[in-house]
């Protein structure tokens, strides 16, 4: 049986990084998309970043282009966009198909252990994955769930 720390992915820059940096820490994964009308949820996930990181919360941002086209751009252009328009400090990893035969082993993995309303597939950008601290998937969050709402989730999960 495979577990969150099983997995690895790749950074903007290219540089591998394996889950495992993430352990003892509580995670939210989401799938992000540049031109999409939850887009503005970059912001509220950067406040999220910004009051509980130094808590133990980490955000894992992964671009994907398999909803309407809404992050067509390169990974550099991706990363640019979020930085210069959202200020996004959290760590963005390299865009990723999440449903699919091509989808990222993390991503299946996830829609596994945790479905969504009528199936696993992941319906469009900003669904979002919480893990606790011992990489457990505790709760998956339609993308029309704003950042904020996820705040006493993430404090109970911190502890």
């Amino acid at each position: 049986m495979r577990s969150f720390y099983d997995f690895s992915a790749l950074k903007m820059n290219g540089q591998k990084v394996s889950m495992k940096e993430y352990k003892g820490k509580v995670v939210l994964i989401v799938n992000t998309a540049s031109k999409c009308g939850f887009t503005p949820q970059f912001e509220g996930l950067e406040k999220l970043y910004e009051d509980y990181h130094e808590k133990g919360l980490e955000i894992l941002g992964f671009p994907c282009n398999q909803f309407a086209n809404q992050d067509d751009g390169t990974n550099s252009e991706i990363e640019e966009f979020c930085k210069v328009n959202y200020g996004v400090t959290f760590t963005m990893f390299q865009k990723i198909d999440v449903n699919g035969e091509k989808a990222h082993p993390l991503y299946q993995w996830l829609r596994e252990e945790k479905h969504g309303l009528l199936s696993d597939k992941i319906k469009w950008n900003f669904t979002k994955f919480l893990l606790d601290r011992d990489g457990e998937v505790v709760a998956r969050f339609a993308p029309a769930t704003e950042p904020e709402k996820l705040i006493e989730s993430i404090e109970n999960l911190l502890g």
